[in-house]
């Protein structure tokens, strides 16, 4: 069999003047260094793109993180200067490529901007500015810092137990990195909360009805992927799902009816 091949949703990214379909370099190694999977790269476009055409294509997909959020119109919200910087591109392809992929029961891992994104595109609401709410942490990126030490492990979040996440880096006490200004406000009914700060914040999340591996998780295992077990052993299990869903194409039922384009 050859390889498998995921989707990974792109940014909208502007320089030298124009417009570029970008996703970071770490998700695209720890894809293939960790997870032994290529990667393809969606284009976010706000409209046109059909996800199952897409879905149809690829065995697995990756929801990466971002600098830019999920518009709150997304989930019933008003939008403040402070909640962005967005990227309505990415939603719009995004979104529906994670409600088809677990309508299809294809494998789905979101981190970071994914996990937020899982979470909306489910029914839940995300909270801005995390760290001016009494007793939550500051866990956004350390300012004045080389890349290597704005990802350092440093942090502790709480895998429950008997959990998807339990099964992978095992219970009790892990050590993350941490990035993010915003975080899961209402879970989404179909999530299963999986981690948690100290403060409560919750880091990793699993869904509940799904038909193959789907998790988020708020930290960022790609960065270390190669040299951190837990972060490594994400990327494993995710390409080990990824591989018996390919393996698995032609026993599985005939996928639901198309719906429309992306919009």
């Amino acid at each position: 069999m050859s390889q498998p091949i995921i989707a990974i949703p792109a940014d909208i990214r502007a320089f030298d003047g124009t417009h570029w379909h970008a996703v970071q370099h770490q998700y695209i190694r720890a894809t293939l260094k960790a997870a032994g999977l290529m990667a393809l790269i969606v284009p976010a476009m706000e409209e046109g793109y059909d996800a199952d055409a897409i879905l149809d294509r690829v065995d697995g997909l990756l929801v990466s993180g971002s600098a830019t959020n999920v518009h709150p119109s997304l989930y019933g919200a008003d939008a403040t200067e402070a909640d962005g910087p967005f990227d309505p591109a990415r939603d719009a392809v995004s979104l529906p490529l994670i409600r088809r992929a677990l309508d299809r029961g294809i494998p789905t891992f979101a981190i970071c901007r994914g996990i937020q994104e899982l979470n909306v595109a489910l029914g839940g609401s995300l909270a801005s500015e995390i760290q001016d709410q009494p007793g939550v942490w500051d866990h956004r990126k350390p300012a004045n810092v080389d890349r290597d030490s704005m990802y350092a492990i440093r942090q502790g979040v709480f895998i429950r137990e008997g959990s998807c996440l339990a099964d992978i880096v095992g219970p009790g006490e892990l050590q993350v990195n941490s990035l993010h200004r915003q975080a899961i406000a209402k879970t989404a009914p179909r999530l299963q909360v999986e981690a948690t700060a100290e403060d409560g914040t919750i880091e990793g999340v699993s869904v509940i009805d799904a038909k193959a591996f789907a998790v988020g998780v708020q930290w960022h295992p790609e960065y270390w992927a190669e040299t951190d077990s837990p972060s490594r052993r994400l990327f494993e299990a995710f390409g080990d799902a990824v591989r018996d869903y390919a393996a698995g194409k032609g026993e599985l039922p005939i996928a639901a009816p198309r719906r429309s384009a992306i919009v």
